[in-house]
């Protein structure tokens, strides 16, 4: 084997974990037969009478293969092995692997398991002398990163999307880009490898909006674009799958930030961060829309998120959608420019 023979996938969504998972396996696979190659331990093999062993995994990674000239072994839901002593005979097979054996760890939690999921020291330096890949899972939180991180996959994709299509495709799927991957093997499957995508033929395949991250919205009442404020307050409310009172909060925060520059001395945007809290560049940007704004209308905005907070807590018998709505209306009215 040119690869390495261990390999560690661990992440918190346990969708873009999966995507890793199965483009690792049919690697390994490559043109094989998948039925004779892989064998899957999951967490009913581990399950006994007396607890949790983790011996199934080691004993089916020790397993010669059969008609083939490797196994390709996947332990999945070994997130609740976080002792030393739980992995003691996964470490002591790490120490002497067999070499037709091609081993998949997945660090993710089973229907079963509730707990801590902390890695043990002594798994993690046994990965090291193994020489395994680990991969970290995980989409960066910056959009800057998130950008690259979803060209990065679009370029590795099987199918090749024209530059329309991207753009549809990346504000469709707003902060939900885990969908990227099963977005992209669907095209894969209906158009075959090397196929050429637009949006005519990606759109069937889009399904809902995604969600969108908050300063989205408060970027877009800060232009005071009403339009543009609604539709990312939809989106938080129904591909985000945020509370009512979630979006207020960041609504408060917004607008509080707003109350808190208004008539205080600041040189810069570092003296705008240490005021609001902020990175220095939201800061600045907050900054300059407060001192645009002016007190009146910041005033104006602060008594909006006072009553929608009355009336989302029950003053009102409007739904909660439609009191956000008006909400995000009027905070992006007052904040136009004059």
């Amino acid at each position: 084997m040119t690869e390495p023979s261990v390999h560690l996938v661990k992440g918190d969504d346990a969708i873009l974990v999966g995507d890793e998972v199965r483009r690792i396996v049919a690697e390994l696979v490559g043109p094989g037969d998948r039925s004779l190659m892989v064998d899957e331990v999951e967490e009913e093999r581990y399950l006994t009478e007396s607890g949790a062993h983790i011996s199934p995994l080691v004993d089916a990674a020790q397993t010669p293969p059969f008609l083939t000239d490797r196994r390709v072994v996947v332990g999945r839901h070994l997130a609740r092995f976080t002792t030393a002593e739980s992995v003691a005979p996964l470490v002591a097979y790490l120490d002497d692997p067999l070499p037709s054996t091609a081993l998949v760890l997945v660090w993710d939690k089973g229907p079963k398991f509730t707990g801590r999921a902390n890695l043990p020291k002594a798994l993690n330096e046994a990965l090291k002398r193994a020489g395994a890949t680990i991969v970290a899972t995980g989409v960066p939180v910056n959009a800057k990163g998130r950008d690259a991180w979803f060209k990065e996959h679009l370029a590795g994709s099987a199918v090749h999307l024209d530059a329309r299509a991207q753009k549809v495709l990346a504000e469709r799927l707003g902060e939900d880009v885990n969908r990227l991957g099963a977005i992209l093997g669907v095209l894969e499957g209906a158009f075959g490898p090397g196929a050429k995508v637009g949006v005519d033929e990606l759109e069937p395949f889009l399904g809902e909006a995604g969600g969108v991250p908050p300063w989205e919205l408060t970027d877009a009442i800060s232009t005071g674009d009403i339009t543009t404020a609604l539709d990312r307050l939809h989106r938080m409310l129904g591909g985000g799958d945020r509370h009512a009172l979630q979006i207020l909060a960041t609504l408060h925060r917004h607008v509080s930030g707003l109350l808190k520059l208004d008539g205080a001395e600041v040189r810069g945007r570092e003296d705008a961060a240490t005021i609001t809290g902020l990175a220095p560049f939201p800061a600045e940007k907050l900054l300059k829309l407060a001192r645009r704004t002016g007190s009146e209308r910041i005033a104006e905005q602060v008594l909006l998120v006072a009553d929608a907070d009355l009336d989302l807590k029950g003053a009102s018998e409007w739904p909660d959608e439609l009191i956000l709505e008006l909400l995000v209306a009027r905070l992006a009215r007052l904040s136009s420019a004059r």
